[in-house]
């Protein structure tokens, strides 16, 4: 796919996301606005991977965990308009009964979720069972995640970098949004977690870097990372990232990490963010 139809569906989900959360005044834009362009990138260039019929096997194709999955927006936006559910169930999110609650789950069969997300830490591991089993069962498909940098600040996750590791899991891509900011502050005051590339290499990973802004890198460091694989080692991208990028009063500020803009500020926003597949 085309850079600028890259741009275009980047633009698309970021209203998707502001309008989501703005909605039921509840929500996580921060975060979900700075990865926009990440899971952009992921679904529509790098995944091989099939919305309909929706598999929860996976065999054959890529799999995405989203470990921090109060981000959830983002990756319901992105889900919906590849295909893996109606556009216009975007408009259900946070409700009561509906599927497409504030953390990812499967009790309602949402397509596109293989398992529930939102309690940090806990995405890493699941990502390298499914990578294991893969292997196991000769699948040459690869397995991806996302995690939050405060995210690291779970120990859950350092067992997990050790074991993949240790056990050659060789065809995991962990990704890592390096933004520097979680709910209560930059991470370097809440927990620093010293130098995070050097951490993962001391760990047994291949380390690779990349702007999350930058469509043409994202594309090549993503490439880059799948010719990696299949060498006996788990490979981590350290990506670098804004909270809130695409709107210029939610941009570097912790503080919308999950605050939902009110009518005054989603207008603000939207005034931002060309319209450019349509509105759910």
């Amino acid at each position: 796919m085309e850079i600028k139809e890259l741009e275009r569906i980047a633009s698309q989900t970021r209203r998707d996301i502001v309008r989501m959360v703005a909605a039921v005044n509840s929500g996580h834009p921060g975060g979900s606005l700075g990865c926009t362009d990440f899971l952009t990138v992921l679904y529509n260039h790098v995944m091989k991977h099939t919305p309909s019929p929706f598999s929860m096997d996976g065999i054959g194709e890529d799999v995405f965990y989203l470990s921090n999955g109060h981000i959830s927006p983002v990756w319901y936006s992105t889900l919906a308009r590849c295909g893996y559910f109606p556009v216009a169930e975007l408009g259900t999110f946070r409700k009561l009964g509906g599927r497409l609650q504030g953390h990812p789950s499967t009790d309602k069969g949402l397509p596109g979720i293989r398992a529930a997300s939102g309690s940090l830490g806990q995405g890493l591991s699941m990502a390298i069972g499914t990578a294991e089993t893969k292997k196991l069962n000769g699948d040459k498909s690869l397995v991806y995640t996302l995690h939050g940098d405060g995210e690291l600040q779970e120990g859950q996750i350092w067992e997990a970098a050790m074991y993949a590791a240790a056990k050659k899991i060789d065809n995991v891509i962990a990704t890592i949004d390096f933004n520097g900011r979680q709910i209560d502050g930059d991470v370097d005051d809440v927990l620093s977690l010293g130098n995070l590339k050097q951490k993962w290499q001391a760990f047994g990973w291949e380390v690779l870097e990349m702007d999350g802004h930058n469509m043409q890198e994202l594309i090549d460091t993503l490439s880059k990372a799948k010719s990696m694989t299949g060498q006996g080692k788990p490979i981590c991208i350290m990506m670098t990232t804004e909270m809130g990028q695409g709107v210029d009063f939610m941009v570097g500020s912790h503080k919308w990490h999950g605050v939902a803009p009110n009518e005054e500020q989603l207008a603000d926003a939207l005034s931002q963010l060309e319209e450019t597949l349509g509105d759910y």
